[in-house]
């Protein structure tokens, strides 16, 4: 069924009427006596469940029309076609011939000759977009791609001087600024996903989708845990794996993140996620958006700001997010779930704060004989992360 603008729209007046429903229930639970407050509250957790669908709903309706509006990729040239053709052989049958000649004059790079083979360029491209699709990490850090094994990036810490001088006056030599190099956490990610060579020979399962598919969903799981979590050995790191200190912007460390403590043990309220925003710097702010699981959301849906306006608010229009205080939402179940010294909530501009490196080319070896019947295709991809600017992101732990 092809998704239509009013499709979206009618989603839409929904998530508004169960909001203006939600916030009817949950008023009447703050004001009720003790023995209201049993009931109230589970009609308040049910339709605090409803928005949740109704808003990843929207989001869904909203990517499946982009997707269609999206023009397609630009025509492959020979090499690349004829390279497709031949990995599709090699998938089925396990056909190599030619296939090292085609994948150079296709300019695969970074390909290890015993290492199995380079998927074609669509594929790695449809890999890449499968797992930014499943990951909140792929889909609001900065990311790029590069053909060697790591990636270095040289960051100025400030230090430049200046001064005032009159029209005729010498200009004295500055200070001179700092530099500092970081290098990306990398790591070599796997997946060996099955299939039987009776569905391999089946003219109409599409071994490439069902492999990029398998893979992409694979490597986005690991790879988005990894992206937060990640402690830099043989993977990236992550996140909340650098170091987080209480020192404001002017005093911390470069390399730190700076942690708002919330002030109670395993809870937050409305004034901490105010003061989460605000210690993030202006420039920041504009792109800041918050980050927590699904169990988080649903307490801040129900926190009121100073004026006791609702501080969640739907997005009902097309392409608007649903908003907390003002700025985006993005649900990641890897982030710690509220209890006692949980780093609870991220905020801030992901896209400066973090960047995923991947290396060009997603290698593939067949195994028939390991798993027999099943064809095993075990695929490998290397990929890296790291904290690029460590003022961009905060972090609300709850905690004294």
């Amino acid at each position: 069924m092809a998704i239509e603008l009013k499709d979206v729209q009618q989603v839409a007046e929904e998530l508004g009427g169960r909001f203006e429903e939600f916030k009817s229930k949950n008023d009447k639970r703050l004001e009720a006596i003790e023995s209201e407050k049993a009931a109230l509250a589970g009609t308040v957790d049910s339709l605090n469940e409803k928005l949740t669908d109704l808003d990843a709903y929207k989001k869904q309706l909203e990517d499946e029309l982009a997707a269609l509006k999206r023009p397609g990729a630009p025509g492959a040239n020979k090499h690349q076609s004829e390279h497709k053709t031949a990995f599709s052989q090699f998938l089925r049958k396990g056909h190599e011939d030619g296939l090292r000649e085609l994948e150079q004059k296709a300019l695969q790079v970074g390909v290890d000759a015993d290492g199995g083979y380079a998927v074609p360029e669509e594929l790695d491209r449809t890999i890449l977009d499968v797992e930014r699709d499943e990951s909140p990490m792929r889909q609001v850090c900065n990311q790029i791609t590069v053909s060697t094994s790591d990636y270095k990036k040289l960051v100025n810490l400030g230090g430049a001087g200046s001064g005032w001088v009159g029209e005729t006056d010498a200009r004295p030599a500055t200070n001179t600024p700092t530099l500092a190099q970081i290098a990306a956490f990398m790591g070599e990610i796997y997946a060996n996903p099955q299939a039987t060579q009776t569905s391999l020979d089946d003219m109409f399962f599409d071994a490439e989708a069902w492999l990029t598919q398998e893979v992409g969903r694979e490597f986005a799981e690991k790879e988005g845990s990894a992206f937060l979590l990640g402690d830099g050995t043989n993977k990236p790191k992550g996140i909340l794996a650098y170091t987080l200190a209480t020192a404001n912007d002017a005093t911390r460390a470069f390399g730190q993140l700076q942690k708002i403590h919330s002030g109670t043990a395993g809870d937050f309220d409305s004034d901490d996620i105010i003061k989460l925003i605000y210690s993030l710097k202006a420039g920041y702010r504009r792109n800041g958006r918050f980050m927590m699981p699904q169990m988080t959301v649903f307490k801040a849906r129900t926190l009121k700001d100073g004026n006791g306006n609702y501080m969640w608010q739907p997005g009902l229009q097309l392409g608007q997010p649903s908003t907390l205080a003002g700025h985006a939402l993005v649900e990641n179940e890897d982030v710690p779930a509220v209890a006692a010294d949980a780093n609870a909530m991220l905020f801030g501009d992901f896209s400066r704060g973090y960047t995923i490196v991947d290396r060009t080319g997603v290698r593939v070896l067949r195994d028939p004989y390991t798993n027999k019947p099943n064809v095993g295709f075990y695929t490998t991809k290397r990929v890296g992360g790291m904290v690029t600017d460590s003022n961009a992101i905060k972090v609300l732990t709850l905690s004294v």
